[in-house]
């Protein structure tokens, strides 16, 4: 029989007394981890809905026994609940129709990102609801992003610049990519804004409710029933609601999703922790990505730590700093708290500032699962995956704010098209959420990224690598390092810079070929060759086909501007480097420390 405490088991002795078996359970509870001391000094109070929302001890165990559960031995994680069933006929003839005095155009299910969704498609004039099992707030823990991204929900008429310097709480630069002593690239403008989601979503919440949007905060998702008609949604505290089309910005771990992958294990993980703390003298900079060592092992495996570290807007002293790695989800990974672990000792001698001079004011962590088959294509006719739900973000990224607002107008037109013209078929919807010839081979560089035991290349080759990568596009210019640390890979700009590398850095091209594999590398160039075919359609198809689309059939146009759309997007060609960019990369470097 076994006891667990603090998530240790310990096993008593059958030939011990047992008063020496209780004395060894006391000792056991009286010997906490560093963690678990730390974040209990704390006080915790605010936690919200969403990735990074919650900061207690308790709520670390839960989220490290679902990470566990993820690193099993088998393929599913767990028999996925069912959620959607298709009904046949119309909903009118249900037993519900007596029920639908309020039908909506849509309804969002998760509100932390949903409401910015569901705020521009209510500024078109469809009557949409929001439903959120917790109270709608955004975190504490600020985001950071850049004005260029913010402007993009102005343009879609989400926000407004004066609602920007409102929910900006930190501003600062410049940002720096660093790789273990090799040298410091400096740029400007690039995560370089520290918004409030606090100050954020109660701004577009009030909003989304003065256009007439209507809020079910407290509720959670109970089960979906998709009629020809429309798609009725049962929550589990008993309410009943009716949409024309769902969408869901549950997250990664929604319910719907779980359904739809059939419980699969993700292909690979981005686990993040941090802190924000008090008590930093040098604190105007940031780092965007920073690699302060080589790989070391941690839990049963080998991982490459990455660090972030920003402005936090709470204070003139006060500063976030994430420490993140990739890792395949498998038997051994490390758990969060052994991640925290590491963090309490690596952290202050990356920013050269003694842990007990600081007071820390919150302790962030989360995990991040990415699919090779990502975006998500919509797999029930009404119900329409969103943000992280969706799979749109990067794999070598870790929340999904940046590229809501990348993809923020485009959605918003799509499925306010696809409503107008009743086109709400999966296949309809998919065309949504396409195949990305530039978000698939960015998964590439996740692996590249991933330390494996088995791999057999240098401790510092990951770093190698990024630093050669990293130095090729600061000499190539803005429009090929400014589109890449923003998550955006095209065409040329990569074909540039892998093309310098392998001049420059011919030796560590038997490394790429030992980390990542054969058959990733043979995967990513369907990819990579499937990138420059968008790019060519993109540049030069649509142009002759977008003066045309406007006398199609209704159908026909729908899906000719989705396609157009999936070019252009999936080419990365949707980002402009505006004028103002194209002056703003400082690059500076400690010349001693470059590789030439």
């Amino acid at each position: 029989m076994a006891l667990q405490l603090n998530g240790v088991f310990q096993y008593p002795c059958a030939i011990t007394p047992f008063g020496n078996r209780k004395k060894v359970y006391f000792q056991a509870q009286a010997t906490p981890s560093r963690t678990q001391r730390i974040m209990e000094g704390i006080a915790v109070s605010g936690e919200v809905g969403g990735a990074g929302g919650a900061y207690s001890y308790s709520a670390l165990k839960r989220l490290d026994q679902l990470w566990s559960k993820i690193c099993s031995a088998s393929e599913v994680v767990e028999e996925p609940q069912k959620v959607v069933s298709a009904v046949p006929g119309s909903f009118k003839v249900s037993e519900h129709v007596g029920n639908s005095e309020e039908m909506f155009d849509v309804i969002v299910c998760g509100g932390t990102l949903g409401i910015f969704i569901a705020t521009a498609l209510s500024s078109k004039g469809l009557r949409v609801g929001v439903v959120e099992r917790n109270v709608l707030k955004g975190r504490e823990q600020e985001w950071n992003i850049s004005r260029k991204e913010l402007l993009e929900l102005v343009e879609v008429g989400v926000l407004t610049e004066d609602d920007i310097e409102e929910a900006t709480a930190a501003s600062f630069n410049p940002n720096r990519c660093g790789f273990e002593g090799k040298g410091d690239i400096w740029v400007q403008g690039i995560l370089n804004l520290g918004v409030s989601p606090v100050k954020l979503v109660e701004i577009v919440k009030e909003r989304f409710d003065s256009l007439g949007g209507v809020t079910f905060e407290g509720y959670s998702v109970s089960n979906i029933s998709v009629y020809q008609d429309a798609a009725v949604l049962q929550l589990k505290e008993g309410k009943t609601l009716f949409s024309r089309l769902i969408i869901d910005a549950m997250g990664n771990f929604s319910p719907i999703v779980k359904q739809i992958r059939c419980g699969r294990k993700p292909d690979g993980m981005c686990l993040v922790v941090g802190t924000c703390c008090r008590g930093f003298k040098e604190n105007s900079a940031s780092d965007v990505i920073f690699s302060s060592a080589s790989t070391k092992e941690a839990g049963q495996s080998l991982v490459q730590y990455f660090w972030e570290a920003f402005p936090a807007g709470s204070g003139p002293v006060d500063r976030t700093t994430y420490m993140f790695t990739y890792v395949d989800p498998q038997p051994g990974s490390p758990q969060l708290e052994e991640l925290l672990e590491d963090y309490w000792d690596l952290m202050p001698k990356y920013q050269d500032v003694p842990l007990d001079d600081l007071e820390i004011l919150r302790i962030i962590y989360g995990i991040f699962p990415t699919y090779r088959d990502s975006p998500l294509p919509a797999a029930y006719d009404r119900i329409l995956q969103f943000g992280d739900a969706s799979g749109i973000q990067s794999p070598v990224s870790f929340g999904g704010f940046g590229s809501l607002t990348r993809h923020l107008g485009r959605l918003t037109t799509g499925i306010y098209e696809a409503l107008e013209g009743n086109f709400l078929d999966s296949k309809s919807l998919s065309m949504l959420n396409p195949y990305m010839p530039n978000l698939s081979s960015s998964w590439l560089f996740q692996r590249a990224m991933s330390a494996k035991k088995q791999s057999n290349v240098p401790p510092d080759f990951i770093n190698e690598l990024l630093f050669a990568n990293f130095m090729s596009m600061q000499k190539l210019g803005d429009p090929v390092l400014r589109p890449f640390l923003q998550d955006v890979i095209q065409f040329g700009p990569l074909v540039k810079t892998l093309g310098l590398v392998m001049l420059t850095r011919p030796q560590i091209l038997p490394s790429i070929f030992k980390q990542v594999g054969i058959p990733v590398l043979l995967d990513w160039s369907g990819h990579f060759i499937m990138l420059g075919y968008y790019t060519f359609l993109s540049t030069f198809l649509d142009p002759a086909i977008s003066p045309l689309i406007g006398s199609f059939p209704a159908k026909m146009r729908y899906e000719w501007k989705r396609g157009l759309e999936a070019w252009q997007y999936g080419a990365g060609l949707d980002y402009k480097l505006s004028p103002s960019e194209t002056h703003e990369t400082a690059k500076r470097s400690d010349p001693s420390k470059r590789i030439v």
